[in-house]
């Protein structure tokens, strides 16, 4: 799965082409290059019960390649974004609105970033896979999978991301998230810290409520991705917006990085059963 023709193809409304981004090299300890800890491979994920309903195109011979994150997405400059090894998933939706330049380079955008694979549910936006993108796919040999009826994308994403951390629980080692979450509950100022990031939601009445924290958890999940978090939850874009406006007024901004994080770890303690009160 290497690279494309030197030319770059501009995306339909992306200007001109962005720069290679600047990547630093890190040290790592000899105990971490020792590690016996592998990601799960491509059919690894796709044997999950999650899902039953995958099928594979093209791309059989890198089924043994590791994945390191399933993503979901659907505009077609995703590739910037990208550090290798996802498992991508798409509903087509600007796929079927692109002309067949734009998808040819669009696969080989995702080929040239390192993605491990491509996900289309072939359902709502498009029902076959446009010939130009099985042909790039077959010419890389990059793995086109397909989904032929509706599935639930959070619990894909849910599925795969047990199994990619699941090497770190085998070797007794926490996640971040529950490193945090142990420090806080040990420490008791796990309730304070989850009325601290989520005090205005937690105060209204319990439909609002429920609502509103499940929009943020989808949210978060898909980074902010409008599109993503209205597939996951099955509702219009314009109802994203306007809860998006709610949490916004009740939260304040949800731009920063760090108030990200708090959102996520009171979120992580209020599944764990933690009571604000």
């Amino acid at each position: 799965m290497k690279p494309e023709s030197q030319k770059r193809v501009n995306q339909p409304g992306q200007g001109a082409p962005r720069q290679p981004a600047l990547v630093k090299t890190f040290p790592v300890p000899a105990s971490s290059q020792q590690s016996s800890i592998v990601l799960p491979s491509l059919q690894t994920i796709l044997d999950l019960p999650a899902f039953g309903g995958a099928e594979l195109l093209c791309g059989q011979t890198q089924m043994s390649e590791p994945v390191t994150w399933v993503h979901i997405s659907e505009v077609l400059n995703i590739w910037r974004f990208l550090t290798g090894g996802e498992l991508l998933l798409s509903t087509g939706l600007e796929l079927v609105r692109a002309s067949s330049s734009a998808r040819t380079s669009y696969v080989k955008r995702l080929a040239q970033a390192g993605v491990r694979a491509l996900a289309l549910e072939l359902v709502q936006w498009i029902t076959a896979v446009p010939e130009e993108i099985i042909g790039v796919a077959q010419e890389l040999n990059f793995p086109l999978v397909v989904f032929r009826s509706e599935v639930s994308f959070r619990e894909l994403t849910r599925a795969a991301h047990e199994e990619i951390l699941l090497p770190a629980r085998r070797h007794g080692q926490e996640s971040t998230m529950e490193t945090i979450t142990h420090a806080l509950t040990e420490t008791r100022r796990d309730r304070a810290f989850i009325r601290s990031e989520l005090g205005p939601l937690l105060a209204l009445p319990d439909r609002p409520r429920n609502v509103l924290l499940t929009t943020l958890e989808v949210l978060l999940d898909v980074h902010f991705n409008i599109t993503a978090a209205s597939r996951v939850l099955g509702i219009r874009r314009q109802t994203i917006y306007y809860r998006l406006d709610q949490l916004t007024g009740l939260l304040g901004s949800l731009d920063d990085p760090s108030r990200k994080l708090g959102f996520l770890v009171a979120l992580a303690l209020l599944r764990r059963g933690v009571s604000p009160r």
